[in-house]
């Protein structure tokens, strides 16, 4: 998909991207609201985004000097390829963790003739209190091969029965974090981005093993099933993480519209709790969660040709097309 200037659509006076012209390869970019991109690789000599994080606290001040530049190395965003802006190491998402969101869901998985749905409400919300009072998270791992770019189409495979949107607030790493607290967890954040956390419903759950519980690994992470970006926006241009409206549309009709206020636990708890098992790296991603209005809530999941269209404040917008598989043996 090609941009213009007008659909930069971010906060601050510079964002960062990977983006690549015919006939070259992705470079990590610098991109300023009016439209003009350039080329981080050659003037900073860093070749992806990601060795830009590992420096982020020596890289931005110099960022913020060459966006206030002019001069002929600019590039016009018009006729670039908008990719995926970071490939992480690790992916940190965040599961159960818009109260609605939970509440829409314990609905929706109720067998049929099973608990009324004002008692499923009532128990799924005093839960979430008990788990806001005890500060325990839910964390997963998801994999770098699911990530795509912003405007890739996203392939629902033909095995996937019930392929569903879940558009959240994604925090970049600039600084290794590894056992903070949450007061100073937010130090450690260089930017926020989009991500759409598709999953594949009917597997979210082990039917032959309900002991075992959830099965991430197939229901959240099949090629594609992550579009990211367009943008990172540091931290400093983009708000208060706990104050962003999320917003998700299908076809142009409006499904996820919610505050990250609706969140239980807030991105600073988010990485204190992954950070006292393991160390966050730049360039990782935490995922916070997705709020209500998913497909599970409107009886509606992903088909072949629809378009989602995701927007967070301040962030940039997202636009990808599913196209179903087609099966080998078909």
């Amino acid at each position: 998909m090609k941009l213009t200037a007008a659909a930069t659509g971010f906060s601050g006076p510079f964002a960062l991207g990977t983006l690549s012209a015919p006939g070259r390869p992705p470079f990590p970019g610098l991109v300023v609201p009016d439209g003009r991109v350039l080329d981080l690789a050659a003037a900073l000599g860093l070749p992806d985004v990601r060795a830009l994080l590992e420096r982020w606290d020596k890289v931005l001040p110099r960022l913020a000097e060459l966006a206030a530049g002019t001069g002929r190395d600019w590039l016009p965003l018009d006729g670039l390829r908008v990719h995926a802006p970071v490939e992480p190491r690790q992916i940190f998402q965040s599961g159960a963790n818009y109260r609605t969101h939970v509440i829409d869901l314990a609905v929706a998985h109720e067998p049929e003739g099973g608990r009324p749905a004002e008692q499923v409400r009532a128990e799924t919300a005093a839960m979430m209190d008990r788990r806001a009072a005890e500060d325990q998270p839910y964390l997963f791992i998801g994999l770098p091969s699911a990530i795509t770019g912003p405007y890739d189409d996203v392939v629902l495979p033909y095995w996937c029965r019930k392929p569903d949107w879940e558009l959240e607030l994604a925090a970049v790493i600039g600084r290794p974090a590894f056992r903070v607290r949450p007061d100073e967890a937010l130090e450690h954040v260089a930017a926020y981005t989009i991500a759409n956390d598709l999953t594949a419903r009917e597997l979210v759950f082990r039917r032959d093993m309900p002991e075992i519980g959830a099965d991430w690994l197939r229901s959240k992470n099949a090629p594609g099933f992550t579009p990211l970006g367009p943008w990172l926006v540091p931290a400093g241009f983009a708000g208060d993480p706990g104050d962003l409206q999320v917003t998700l549309r299908l076809n142009g009709q409006v499904m996820q519209d919610e505050s990250t206020q609706d969140m239980i636990f807030d991105l600073a708890r988010l990485i204190s709790y992954a950070s006292q098992t393991t160390t966050l790296l730049p360039g990782d991603l935490v995922l916070t969660g997705s709020p209500a209005g998913n497909g599970m809530r409107w009886g509606r999941l992903l088909r072949d040709g629809d378009v989602m269209e995701g927007t967070i404040t301040g962030l940039g917008a997202q636009r990808t097309r599913c196209v179903a598989e087609a099966r080998d043996d078909a």
